[in-house]
C-alpha cells in the first residue's frame, strides 16, 4: 500500500514543481513561499479546529489531529526549521536556474537518504546500492558538462550550490520524518498539519525581516494563480507521503526514490514549456540518474 501512496505523492509532486516554475520566473521568491504556504495552512487548520472542537466528528480518521505533548510540537518546530531552510534554497536555485537542469540534481535525493541511513542507522548498502550511487555522481559529472554550454559552472555557480544544499537538507527532513512517525509514534496529519502552522510563523518572520525592509530594491512579487497551487498540490502529496512512511514495512529509500521520480514530470513538461535547450543531452543524463536510482530502488534494501 505505502508504494502506491509514493506513486500518488509523486504525480502530485510532479504537478507542483512545474507551479513552482512559472510562480517564480520573474517574480520575488520570499513572498510566493508566504502564500503558497498559507494555501496549505487553510487547508489544514480547519482540521486542527474540528479536531479540538467536535473530535467525535473525525476521530477514527486518517484526518483526526489529536493533541500533542509539547515535546512533538517542540520537534514540529525543528521539522519547519529544515523544511524552510531546504525551500528557501530550492526556490531561489529554481528561480535562477532551468528547470531541466535543477530536476536531475533533485533526483539525486534518494542516493543521499541512503548515505543518511548508512551514518545514522549503520545500514549497510548491497553492491546494487553502492553502483547505483557510483552511476549518479558520474552523471552529476557529465551533467556539469551540458551545463557550461549554458554558461553554468557547476563549481562556481551559487544557484547549483544552493539547489545541491537544498536536497541534503531535504535528506534530513526525509530522515527525520522516519523518526517522527516510528520512533516517536506521531500520526501523519499531525505531522503534516503542524509542520505546516510551523512553517507560516517561519515564512512570516523572514518575511518581515528580509524582504518587507528591501522590497522596493529587489524583484517586485506579482501574484499569479499557480502560487496557491503550490500550496494545494503540496498538501495533497505530503499526506499521501507521510501515511506511506508511517507504514512498518516502508522503506524510506524506496519511498524517496518514488517521489522523485516527480522530475519526469517536471522535466519533460517544464523543458517544453519553458522552452528551454539542450533537451536531448539532458534527457540522456537525466535518464542515467535513474537507472541510478532504479539499482537503488530494485535492492529491495
Amino acid at each position: 500500500m505505502w508504494v502506491w501512496l509514493g506513486l500518488v505523492s509523486m504525480l502530485f509532486l510532479g504537478v507542483y514543481d512545474l507551479c513552482k516554475k512559472h510562480s517564480l520566473n520573474h517574480n520575488a521568491v520570499l513572498p510566493t513561499l508566504f502564500f503558497s504556504n498559507a494555501a496549505s495552512v487553510l487547508m489544514v487548520v480547519p482540521l486542527i479546529l474540528i479536531s479540538a472542537a467536535a473530535p467525535s466528528l473525525l476521530e477514527g480518521s486518517l484526518l483526526y489531529v489529536a493533541p500533542m505533548p509539547l515535546k512533538w510540537h517542540g520537534f514540529m518546530v525543528i521539522k519547519a526549521l529544515i523544511v524552510g531552510a531546504s525551500w528557501i534554497c530550492a526556490y531561489f536555485a529554481l528561480k535562477h536556474l532551468p528547470i531541466s537542469i535543477v530536476s536531475p540534481i533533485r533526483a539525486s535525493g534518494p542516493v543521499w537518504t541512503l548515505a543518511g541511513a548508512i551514518l545514522i542507522f549503520h545500514e549497510q548498502p548491497s553492491p546494487m546500492q553502492w553502483a547505483g550511487m557510483g552511476i549518479i555522481f558520474v552523471c552529476y559529472f557529465l551533467f556539469s558538462l551540458v551545463g557550461r554550454e549554458e554558461g553554468i559552472d557547476f563549481h562556481r555557480s551559487r544557484w547549483v550550490g544552493l539547489i545541491f544544499l537544498a536536497t541534503l537538507i531535504g535528506t534530513c527532513s526525509t530522515l527525520f520524518d522516519k523518526w517522527l512517525l516510528h520512533a516517536e509514534g506521531m500520526q501523519p496529519v499531525q505531522v503534516l498539519a503542524w509542520y505546516f502552522v510551523y512553517l507560516a510563523v517561519f515564512f512570516t518572520l523572514v518575511n518581515a525581516t528580509l524582504w518587507w525592509p528591501t522590497r522596493k530594491k529587489t524583484t517586485p512579487f506579482q501574484w499569479r494563480w499557480t502560487i496557491p497551487l503550490i500550496g494545494i498540490l503540496l498538501a495533497c502529496a505530503d499526506f499521501a507521503y507521510f501515511v506511506g512512511v508511517s507504514d512498518p514495512d516502508v522503506l524510506i529509500v524506496i519511498m524517496s526514490v518514488l517521489r522523485r521520480c516527480s522530475i519526469l514530470i517536471s522535466f519533460f513538461v517544464g523543458a517544453v514549456l519553458f522552452k528551454e535547450v539542450n533537451k536531448r543531452k539532458k534527457a540522456w543524463v537525466l535518464g542515467g540518474i535513474m537507472v541510478g536510482v532504479l539499482l537503488i530502488l530494485l535492492s529491495g534494501q
